[in-house]
Order: structure tokens, then C-alpha cells, then sequence
């Protein structure tokens, strides 16, 4: 019998996954529950187990993007049956044995067996030694790399080929530099050029912005916050809110609570396009961009309106905890309906956003940075966002654009008025 091995469903918003990497050769006898193939999108990582136990046959190669049920490869189960070893059969009784002699007769002395050499003993692999696919053991013999030094971002810690692929980038960039160090003179610019190939997350990102630029009339307006007051009651509240509620609090809640309250007034930015129709939600989903070692990630918090202070920060302490160890599910980074970036955590003092499909909105905030401003007509030196909006200008019009990011505005400066809702 053959059973055909598909490419899984990951979420109704993926349509399309990439082959990433065969763990086993074609032809390879695989065991049922053994890993044989991983499958990366523009969110997650996702490894697949055979069904059966049988012979692999491989239809699609790696690297292939291919569509959510595409069948990538057969297993022959009738294969496990013949390769499996016959059962032994019964002995037959043997007859009785004659009786011994009263005297038993000298035993004769043993024959010395031929000597034969011991074979080297293998090198014990350390008990915490990653386990590599036969791709990455090719990837990684190729350019004698140490596994060990590599980092592995893959499900369970495995180290994939796009971890080698990150390594080895960092060696690269590290040797240019080492080399005009050690001659004291600089290195060429020729000598410096280098060609890696982008990692299969990677290119996925890549075609997902691409297509937000080519798909959607973007704009984005801006404005500047005076963070003093946020400041201030962060300040004064942070020790008894981290005793009550065993969580730091920062900006971040702030933010969500106050795109909440704005979402409210402006719903076209909570919205979707979808055909000829525009989608509203009656929830808020935000997402809150979070920068992982494969490249950016936009978990969400499901029912942000329903959600505290308190929430709000341990919902994205618990995100942060799971890219970290790499236990970030599909469901985590779906069904958003607006977007917060803050770029001003790497030091961003201004940017634009590009927005996350299907969504009509995206916030980015900015490093804060003390700086010259006139209140009540004095020049004084207030702690300043710059904050950006980029929208969707063919669902957004400007006027409701400059009144979601003024109410933001408006929100943070005062930020008792989110408590009050006015």
C-alpha cells in the first residue's frame, strides 16, 4: 500500500509553505512518528512526522514552494513489511540424551581462537549533541563547521539549514574586519564581497512586504508625543504595580490601550478589504512586532479592548518568552486586526512602517529623545516621540488618519483619560 505525504494545513491565512529541508534520502526506510520533512512560511517553522512506516519516495524537491495539500512525497508501507526480519521458528524437541558415563573422560583443552583486531572505538558523541538532518550534515561537512557552535532555531532546538546558513554569515562578516586588523592595513572592497543566499523565512518576509507595497495605496502621517507625563506615572506606580501584578510595566500598555480607545473612534483602520467589501471588527486584535533571530514576528493579543495594564504587559512578556525558546505556534501570530511596531527600542528616531496585509493600519513608535519644544509659549526641554501612522489610503482617508494618531496623541500625554475613556 502507498500513502501520499502532504504538505499539513498551518492556518487558514497560509495558503503556501516551502519545502525547506528533507530529513531523510529518497528511498530512505523511515519509521512511523519519525521526522521526515520541515516546512517553513513567513511565520513559522513546522516539522512533519511519516504516517506509516515504509520506503520514502520524494516528488518534491527542497526548496520548492509549494500550496497547502500539495502531495511531496509517497511512502510504501509494503516496503517495511518485506525489510522486516522473519520470525524465528520454534526449535524442534530435541531427542533425550543418552546417559553420561559413571567417569566422565578428560576434556580436552580449548583451541585457541584466532586473534582478531579490535576495531578503534568510536568517537562518543556528547550526550547534548544537536540533531542534524542529512542536509545540514552535507551543509555542515561541506564547510567543516562545528555544530555545536551553531545556534538551532528550529522546533525542539534542531538546527536547520538556514541556522547554518546565519552562522555562517556571521563568520564572514567577522573575518573582514579581523583581517585589516591583523595587517593594519584595509581590506579591499573587492575582498570584502560575499554572496549568501537569503534563508527560505527570509525570502517569505520579503514577498509579504513587497506585496503590502504593491497591493495597497500606503501612506503614513505623523505626529510627536510629549512622553513626560506617561513618564511620570510610570514612575511613580512601577514598583507597586511589579509587586501587585509580578510584572514590569513599560510604554507598551500605554500604547495598545490608547490605539484601543482610537480604533474605537476611527473603525475604518480596524478593517479589512477583502474584494469589493470592507470588513469591520467589533474586536481589537493587536499585533505587537517583536524582532526574532530569523527575522521579524507579529504576535497578538487577542481582545485587547477586554485587557488591563497587567495583561497587556504579561500577554507580550509571555510572547517575547516563547520566541525566545522557540515555542511561537501559528495560532499565536493570526487574526490581527492592527499592527504597533516600536522601532525606538534599536534607537529609531523616525520611520515609516510598511503595513501588515490584510490590515489598513500600522503604528510606529520611536526612541524618546529629550528635545527643545514651546509650551504656553516657552521654549522648554520636554522627553518627544515621533510617532507614524501608515494606512491603507483606499479604506483610510486622511482626515481619519490624523485623528486616530492625534488621539494617540492625546491619550499618552493624559494618560488618565484611557481609565476614563474621554
Amino acid at each position: 500500500m502507498t500513502i501520499e505525504i502532504k504538505v499539513p494545513s498551518v492556518g487558514e491565512s497560509v495558503t503556501e509553505a516551502l519545502l525547506a529541508e528533507w530529513y531523510q534520502p529518497d528511498g530512505a526506510l523511515v519509521q512511523k512518528g519519525e521526522l521526515i520533512f520541515v516546512i517553513e512560511t513567513d511565520k513559522v517553522t513546522l516539522e512533519v512526522e511519516a504516517e506509516a512506516s515504509g520506503r520514502l519516495e520524494i516528488l518534491v524537491a527542497e526548496g520548492e514552494t509549494v500550496a497547502i495539500g500539495t502531495v511531496v512525497g509517497r511512502i510504501d508501507t509494503d516496503a517495511a513489511e518485506a525489510a522486516a526480519p522473519p520470525a524465528e521458528k520454534p526449535a524442534a524437541t530435541a531427542p533425550a540424551p543418552a546417559p553420561a558415563p559413571a567417569t566422565p573422560a578428560p576434556a580436552a583443552p580449548p583451541a585457541p581462537e584466532p586473534a582478531v583486531a579490535a576495531p578503534p572505538p568510536a568517537a562518543a558523541a556528547p550526550a547534548d549533541a544537536p540533531a542534524l538532518s542529512p542536509a545540514v550534515r552535507r551543509l555542515v561537512a561541506e564547510k567543516q563547521i562545528d555544530p555545536a557552535q551553531v545556534q538551532g532555531t528550529g522546533p525542539g532546538g534542531r538546527i536547520t539549514k538556514g541556522d547554518v546558513i546565519l552562522f555562517l554569515e556571521g563568520q564572514t562578516a567577522a573575518a573582514v574586519p579581523a583581517a585589516s586588523a591583523s595587517t593594519g592595513t584595509p581590506v579591499a572592497a573587492s575582498d570584502g564581497e560575499r554572496r549568501v543566499p537569503m534563508t527560505p523565512i527570509r525570502k517569505r518576509i520579503a514577498q509579504h512586504l513587497l506585496a503590502a507595497k504593491q497591493n495597497t495605496a500606503m501612506l503614513t502621517t505623523f505626529n510627536e508625543i510629549d512622553m513626560g507625563r506617561a513618564m511620570d506615572v510610570r514612575a511613580a506606580y512601577k514598583e507597586a504595580f511589579q509587586k501587585r501584578h509580578g510584572i514590569a510595566l513599560g510604554f507598551m500598555s500605554f500604547f495598545v490601550r490608547a490605539c484601543v480607545e482610537a480604533l474605537r473612534e476611527v473603525p475604518e483602520i480596524n478593517a479589512f478589504i477583502e474584494g469589493n467589501d470592507i470588513v469591520y471588527h467589533d474586536h481589537c486584535h493587536i499585533g505587537i512586532a517583536v524582532g526574532g533571530k530569523k527575522g521579524l514576528v507579529v504576535p497578538v493579543l487577542r481582545h485587547a479592548e477586554q485587557m488591563s495594564f497587567a495583561g497587556i504587559e504579561q500577554g507580550i512578556a509571555d510572547y517575547v518568552t516563547k520566541i525566545k525558546e522557540n515555542r511561537l505556534e501559528l495560532t499565536d501570530l493570526e487574526g490581527g486586526t492592527f499592527t504597533i511596531s516600536n522601532g525606538g527600542v534599536f534607537g529609531s528616531l523616525l520611520s515609516t512602517p510598511i503595513l501588515n496585509m490584510p490590515q489598513s493600519g500600522i503604528l510606529g513608535m520611536h526612541k524618546i529623545e529629550k528635545r527643545p519644544v514651546v509650551v504656553d509659549d516657552q521654549i522648554v526641554i520636554r522627553p518627544m516621540m515621533y510617532v507614524a501612522l501608515s494606512y491603507d489610503h483606499r479604506i483610510v482617508d486622511g482626515k481619519g488618519a490624523v485623528t486616530f494618531l492625534r488621539r494617540v496623541k492625546e491619550f499618552i500625554e493624559t494618560p488618565e483619560r484611557i481609565l476614563l475613556e474621554v
